[in-house]
């Protein structure tokens, strides 16, 4: 059960930093050779975790802005006791995401390799 709990525990971390804006917090869960996805205008968009870490640095928080927090596991599939599949829902108000987060287990813990995800925009 320790292996399951460490996995949620970085998930939480994952929900907590993107809130909090905080991207120390976010480095703790994301591999240093982690990339972001998503598509936009039919294209793949290939975001760098550093790219993005400097978007989320750049950008006012959804915790100082005292955004509403409504962030779930919505399925976690582990294949291996080295790698996971997890799939969350969060919101910054007005982007509502869902996010695919696939992990890896290494000798730090739990790491995010990858982040797909998608947002829908609504008022």
């Amino acid at each position: 059960m320790s292996d399951l709990h460490d996995l949620e525990t970085a998930v939480q971390t994952y929900f907590d930093g993107l809130y909090e804006g905080d991207t120390a917090k976010l480095g703790t869960v994301f591999h240093d050779v982690s990339h972001l996805f998503s598509v936009a205008d039919g294209k793949l968009e290939d975001l760098p975790r550093t790219q993005w870490f400097e978007m989320v640095r750049n950008r006012q928080s959804a915790a100082s802005r005292s955004l509403p927090r409504k962030d779930w596991v919505v399925h976690i599939d582990r294949s291996s006791p080295t790698t996971a599949f997890v799939k969350v829902n969060c919101q910054i108000p007005p982007r509502y995401f869902t996010d695919y987060l696939t992990f890896v287990k290494l000798a730090d813990g739990w790491k995010i390799v990858s982040k797909t995800f998608h947002a829908d925009v609504h008022e």
